[in-house]
């Protein structure tokens, strides 16, 4: 018996993606190759703390703005 995930339509940086039924913002940064500790995210127009990411899970239709930082010089 094979175990199919469902997948969601979000929008992240204005483009349109899926992602898993249930994915907490923390794993899904992951994810998309990101290191968490090194992205802001913005989850409906309203900006998370770090310490919210493993708790705070993704729905239907959100909206995900992610920034990343940087280092060099």
């Amino acid at each position: 018996m094979s175990h199919k995930t469902l997948l969601m339509k979000i929008l992240v940086n204005g483009e349109e993606k899926e992602a898993p039924v249930g994915v907490s913002v923390s794993e899904y940064v992951k994810a998309l190759g990101f290191d968490p500790e090194t992205v802001v995210v913005e989850l409906d127009g309203q900006i998370l703390t770090r310490a919210d990411y493993p708790s705070k899970q993704l729905t239907e239709g959100c909206e995900l703005e992610l920034i990343r930082f940087i280092g060099g010089g």
